[in-house]
């Protein structure tokens, strides 16, 4: 490694993040970038072996002792990374000899793909989202405008009828016009004007905490992972209140229909992100909200259209209630996100917490 340290510097001046490994596979030189990517210290990370962060480690192992003794450089997309931490990323990486030093010596490079598939994924949902907004708002005037013609019409009939026992029938006509008025209202969001003041968002989730406590008869055990140095964000309490707990709600009835012989859980959590990008714009501080649930989770098939109005899991469900959120945090200028998988379903949401002028 003596020689290796004359490349040291440049080694580390680079952003893209950095191994050399030596013949037994451990890892002998990260430089910073790769200290970031691995959320962990270099004293921490030398001497591990690389299948140790590989979860796929003999495949892993074969493929750098072929580099290692034939020369040829390697490329893999996608692979998957253990991090000391326990948590995974995925990333692309390349292999080859490094020539500048005494002993056989692989150099790996690292480009991580999570950010960038996160990214393009957020771009996607945020245009369905504004596909079905409108579409929703062009629905919503076509059927608007009749509603209100057939609610008159009745109320004209109802004065012309002679016979009382026909009232029962315009009645129904003018009741269920006024129900699909207000389903399509209810379609189109919240309707009152958003009013921007200073929020806490522990508040928010205490009140949502509480109201499903009362509403489970104290059946689930709420989890709470604050993080006290998040500061206050601009936004409107009462509609954030409604979002967070249209989510809560979903995970209480989803936790209150299984019976899997542990005890029902929701996990509220909050952290602090900073230099975060939504969707196209990068934003300096960005507070990220967990709900989690160790529910039965949601299926593959009906994960992607979970935002979608009219979408529901449950038969007496009316599919509103995630596109009314979506909808709210939208108007906060975050994004609302799923992850799913049996015993573990996680909503994350994002907001920032810049203040405009």
């Amino acid at each position: 490694m003596s020689n290796n340290l004359n490349y040291q510097k440049l080694l580390e001046s680079l952003s893209t993040a950095l191994l050399m490994l030596n013949e037994s596979l451990e890892i002998i030189f990260l430089n910073p970038a790769a200290e970031m990517l691995f959320e962990a210290s270099g004293k921490r990370v030398l001497g591990f072996r690389i299948n140790d962060l590989f979860p796929e480690s003999e495949r892993e192992s074969q493929i750098l002792l072929d580099t290692l003794h034939n020369g040829h450089p390697f490329t893999r997309r996608e692979a998957e990374f253990m991090l000391p931490s326990g948590s995974k990323i995925r990333a692309d990486y390349s292999v080859a000899l490094f020539m500048g030093a005494e002993e056989p010596t692989l150099l790996m490079e690292i480009q991580p793909r999570d950010r960038l598939i996160r990214i393009s994924r957020e771009e996607d949902l945020l245009a369905k989202q504004e596909t079905t907004r409108i579409l929703v708002r062009g629905l919503a005037h076509e059927i608007k405008n009749p509603l209100g013609g057939i609610r008159g019409a009745a109320q004209l009939l109802e004065r012309e009828l002679v016979d009382p026992n026909l009232h029962e029938y315009t009645h129904i006509i003018i009741e269920e016009a006024d129900r699909l008025r207000n389903l399509v209202d209810r379609m189109l969001g919240p309707n009152k004007v958003f009013k921007r003041e200073e929020v806490n968002i522990h508040e928010v989730l205490e009140r949502v905490a509480n109201l499903i406590q009362v509403e489970s008869h104290g059946a689930i055990d709420i989890v709470k992972d604050y993080d006290p140095s998040i500061p206050e964000l601009p936004g409107d309490k009462e509609q954030l209140i409604q979002a967070f707990l249209n989510i809560s709600r979903n995970a209480m009835q989803a936790l209150l229909s299984t019976q899997n012989g542990k005890p029902s859980q929701i996990t509220m959590r909050t952290r602090a992100l900073r230099q975060f990008t939504i969707g196209h714009t990068r934003h300096r501080l960005v507070v990220r909200i967990d709900i989690i649930d160790n529910g039965p989770g949601i299926p593959d098939s009906f994960l992607k259209n979970i935002f979608y109005p009219m979408v529901s899991g449950r038969p007496e469900g009316s599919g509103l209630g995630l596109s009314i959120t979506q909808g709210i945090i939208g108007q906060h200028e975050g994004l609302v996100e799923c992850e799913s998988e049996p015993g573990n379903t996680n909503f994350i949401i994002y907001i920032p917490l810049e203040r405009k002028a």
